[in-house]
């Protein structure tokens, strides 16, 4: 039997109808899940804490490897090593799809820091793209709070972070630059 051409798009339409709830559905269950995360993060990732990150629009990859690593215990941070250690591998996939769809947050910086970190910037958006929103394995900077961005800056320099070539990146910046480069990016 041959389908006409309207009557497979209204099959198709109609299957969008019916997909549209589940769909809806299950990122409804998941932010009932992921509201744990709220408490530290901010509503739908949206950190309104200097320290601690926006998880909202970041790359859903990031995301799901940060929480492995954390898991593991290849990352360290005893409150997120315990909330990660609950978590089952679909929940953490899940959680990295739910925060890649929030809106993006947008924390601000020091205009005349914001200028200064432009000209700097150039290096850090080959990995973490021209707005600063990431690319991958690659996380969102723009929109994080800058304080948050020279804490993780400063981390990578001193070594307490390791990841090779955030490190060599770091450690020829000096603390100006680490608050410049955090000032723009949280301009984003």
């Amino acid at each position: 039997m041959r389908l006409s051409t309207q009557a497979f798009i209204c099959l198709l339409f109609l299957s969008f109808l019916v997909a549209a709830p589940v769909a809806a559905n299950e990122l409804s269950q998941v932010e009932g899940k992921a509201a744990v995360c709220f408490s530290c993060h901010g509503d739908k990732g949206k950190s309104s804490n200097p320290a601690t990150p926006s998880l909202a629009a970041q790359q859903s990859v990031y995301t799901v490897n940060q929480l492995k690593a954390f898991k593991s215990g290849s990352r360290i941070n005893t409150v997120m090593q315990a909330q990660a250690g609950k978590m089952s591998d679909e929940d953490i996939n899940n959680y990295g799809a739910y925060f890649a769809v929030q809106q993006a947050p947008k924390a601000g910086g020091d205009p005349a820091l914001v200028q200064q970190g432009k000209s700097k910037a150039a290096v850090c958006m080959g990995c973490h793209g021209s707005a600063g929103e990431g690319n991958g394995q690659f996380p969102r900077l723009g929109g994080q709070h800058p304080d948050y961005l020279a804490q993780q800056l400063t981390r990578f320099k001193s070594g307490e972070r390791q990841n090779g070539p955030m490190q060599a990146i770091s450690g020829n910046l000096s603390e100006e630059d680490i608050k410049a480069l955090a000032a723009f990016f949280g301009s984003l």
